[in-house]
């Protein structure tokens, strides 16, 4: 469906956290060790475009690198992007975010957001400053996403290099190249060409507010959860280290399908038995860890199709209350 102008442009709130989005190299084919330091406002004066197709607001969150975003940021950057959503004269929100953990983010708000107002978030793999940056067109293609009344209801979204992306799939494959967002097996949702948004899939798994997750307002922190990855020849060292740390759930790395090594299989029978949740997930990058028939007798549960970063955000929403081992299960299979 083509997004055509409105006669009043839609208000679009614009939260800024940082990232190479808002970074800047001492030289134009610098492209990387650069040093954030744009304001959310100013990426709009790089794309005067913008002005035509909406209004915006602005609240500046954090300006840091999205590997350094802890549980009070991230627990923060929902906060105000379900008071944003909550005001009646704003429309949606983009969020301009580093692309390392934007993922992450994405997934933890789709999880938490409740409206169905559009959010998308946006990054760029080059800085402003570069040659043939890609932040000004990623982020006029957010707000047109953004502002498509198509997107609203499918829950937190990706917009990257021309894509739309359900937050639930989106994950940074590749270090440097533009194209860094993988397509995951199950597709993109639809794609960008300026203004012109083009959806052909909906995403399916309960999101936003059909998620029985809440943030409570004073909420400064989330349960615990180290991801360890598995490998031939693995010690059982590193998930002692990490009960012994006090973590309240593991998700692991795993080979293959999800496949437990002799040390991993030791480790998850230590936390299981010291009433940690126990996950395994898959290092691959495609497919998804289904469950088997061994998991129920061992205590462990089964990813299903989130990679282990998102499958520890989704483990630490659902410890936020007692859960037994069958009942995480089912929110693995839901989200």
């Amino acid at each position: 469906m083509r997004n055509s102008l409105a006669e009043q442009r839609p208000v679009v709130a614009l939260i800024g956290t940082g990232g190479t989005i808002a970074s800047i190299a001492e030289a134009e084919t610098q492209l990387s060790d650069y040093t954030v330091s744009s304001a959310v406002e100013s990426l709009i004066t790089a794309v005067p475009a913008l002005g035509s197709i909406a209004a915006f607001e602005f609240e500046q969150v954090c300006n840091i690198e999205s590997h350094s975003i802890d549980d009070a940021l991230l627990l923060r950057i929902a906060h105000r992007v379900n008071a944003w959503l909550a005001m009646d004269h704003v429309a949606a929100v983009v969020i301009t975010h580093g692309t390392d953990t934007l993922e992450e983010t994405a997934y933890f708000l789709n999880l938490v957001i409740k409206s169905d107002k559009p959010v998308v978030v946006v990054g760029a793999m080059r800085p402003a400053s570069a040659l043939s940056a890609d932040g000004p067109l990623n982020l006029f293609h957010a707000v047109s996403v953004a502002v498509c009344p198509e997107s609203a209801g499918k829950g937190v979204l990706v917009v990257m290099n021309d894509r739309v992306i359900a937050a639930r799939y989106a994950t940074k494959g590749h270090t440097t190249n533009v194209d860094a967002f993988v397509i995951p097996e199950q597709g993109c949702l639809g794609v960008v060409s300026g203004r012109d948004v083009q959806y052909f899939n909906a995403p399916l798994r309960r999101h936003t507010i059909r998620s029985e997750f809440r943030l409570d307002p004073g909420q400064a922190a989330l349960p615990p959860v180290d991801i360890l990855h598995d490998y031939q020849g693995a010690g059982t060292h590193l998930f002692q280290a990490a009960l012994q740390a006090g973590v309240r759930g593991i998700v692991l790395a795993g080979t293959g399908n999800g496949s437990l090594s002799p040390a991993a299989l030791a480790g998850a029978r230590l936390a299981v038995g010291q009433g940690v949740a126990f996950v395994r997930a898959s290092r691959v990058g495609q497919g998804s860890v289904r469950p088997s028939q061994r998991d129920a007798p061992l205590g462990v549960v089964a990813a299903q199709s989130l990679n282990p970063q998102k499958a520890r955000v989704l483990l630490r929403l659902a410890l936020l209350q007692p859960r037994d081992r069958d009942a995480l299960q089912l929110l693995f299979d839901e989200y």
